[in-house]
């Protein structure tokens, strides 16, 4: 198992970021490492996701949705070709912090297979992470600066 992860805090609610992560449409605008979502973030619906991390070629894939707790957590199960070859868990989780107006982005992702060590670039996924979270909290605090 091979873990990922990149937190970031966010002065937005758990209920401005969670509004961020779900406007899949607008994705191509602003998001450099997840560059389109399609499909609804239901349990048990399958998404189509394009990522690009940087400085690699980019991967279309469709995973499975496990978790959707609104303002909470947002998880899918992909796979590559079959079974534990190449598994990945991806996850993001809120937090509030304090009163409840900041938020901690965790961004992360499980590995698992035959294939990941292989496969996995650690580095990039991360620096793919950071720049996605900073993304959101850029658009979440500039919704709040917004309605101030």
């Amino acid at each position: 198992m091979h873990q990922v992860e990149s937190f970031e805090e966010i002065d937005a609610p758990p209920e401005v970021v969670w509004e961020v992560l779900l406007e899949f449409d607008t994705y191509p605008e602003w998001n450099p490492f997840v560059r389109s979502i399609e499909g609804v973030p239901i349990r048990g619906e399958r998404l189509e996701i394009r990522i690009e991390p940087p400085g690699a070629r980019g991967m279309t894939f469709r995973p499975e949705v496990v978790v959707a707790e609104e303002n909470r957590r947002l998880a899918w199960l992909g796979r590559l070709v079959v079974p534990f070859a190449f598994d990945g868990y991806h996850e993001f989780r809120l937090e509030p912090i304090g009163d409840g107006d900041r938020t901690r982005l965790l961004q992360r992702e499980t590995f698992r297979g035959a294939l990941v060590p292989v496969l996995l670039d650690r580095d990039r996924i991360r620096r793919g992470f950071e720049a996605m979270n900073g993304a959101v909290r850029e658009r979440a605090e500039a919704r709040v600066d917004a309605t101030v």
